[in-house]
């Protein structure tokens, strides 16, 4: 009876495991593959980032946001800082998913909604992540309020 219970325990964190990383491979090559659009100024990114925040202040929301996702998918990537990852990508998608619905449309540059569904679909894998990495979440909460953060 131990042995299974042990065996079934194992299976389970074996298929947590896969699915974590699968969730987050998803979420870090989307955040990874816009990257190019946001560094590079492309002009449909510095149109969308215009509508955002002006055209003055386009290229430094354009870079910084595009910092911010690349930190992100290094965070999801490394697992000691996977939770903290997923909850910055909920963050930063819940911005994104905010700025179609708010602001730019869902349906932006004619492209169909793409980016919208991008960051839906990040948004989900970094929720789906951060359930998955509770314990990790849970035990940094612990030593941050004991002020034991090495």
């Amino acid at each position: 009876m131990f042995g299974s219970k042990t065996f079934k325990n194992t299976l389970n964190m074996q298929i947590n495991n896969i699915f974590s990383w699968l969730f987050r491979l998803v979420a870090a090559i989307i955040l990874l593959q816009t990257l190019f659009f946001k560094f590079t100024g492309n002009p449909e990114s510095v149109e969308l980032f215009s509508q955002l925040v002006g055209s003055e202040n386009e290229a430094y929301a354009r870079i910084f946001t595009g910092i911010l996702e690349l930190i992100v998918a290094g965070l999801l990537l490394i697992p000691p800082t996977v939770f903290i990852g997923a909850v910055m990508g909920l963050g930063i998608m819940g911005g994104a998913i905010l700025s179609h619905l708010l602001v730019l449309g869902i349906q932006s540059q004619n492209d169909g909604g793409l980016l919208f569904i991008y960051a839906c679909v990040v948004a989900v894998c970094c929720l789906i992540v951060s359930v998955l990495s509770l314990n990790q979440g849970l035990a940094l909460i612990k030593k941050f309020l004991k002020n034991d953060i090495r």
